[in-house]
């Protein structure tokens, strides 16, 4: 599976911004989708999630209200819609996917294939 991230950009304090990451290749192995963000010199850090056929979808406590996860299956995308940004959302966003089987959501290592990333910046 190969994912191709976009949509990133410069936004002040309070914009919105939408990711998409299109999913290539044996597309029908996807179990879960999920974004991830890494800002300079911190772990990467889980921001959505979700099941690509049943729908089910998490978010942590620090996107959750701001950040919306959806897909389009026939198109093999999701999105990421961010709304009202804050300067610490700022980093590397990356789309990522599991195959065959859901594991914890929230663990960059249990992804199997990555986007190659996409630069938000939010300006305060």
């Amino acid at each position: 599976v190969q994912l191709q991230a976009s949509g990133g950009g410069l936004v002040q304090a309070g914009g919105s911004l939408r990711l998409s990451c299109e999913a290539s290749g044996r597309t029908s192995v996807i179990a879960v989708m999920g974004w991830f963000r890494q800002a300079p010199g911190k772990e990467r850090e889980f921001v959505a999630g979700i099941l690509w056929k049943e729908g089910t979808i998490w978010y942590p406590d620090s996107v959750k209200g701001r950040f919306t996860i959806s897909r389009d299956n026939a198109k093999d995308t999701v999105y990421l819609q961010m709304n009202n940004l804050k300067p610490e959302d700022t980093g590397v966003y990356y789309c990522a996917t599991q195959v065959g089987r859901s594991a914890d959501w929230r663990v960059p290592g249990y992804y199997d294939f990555w986007g190659q990333g996409t630069q938000v910046t939010v300006s305060s």
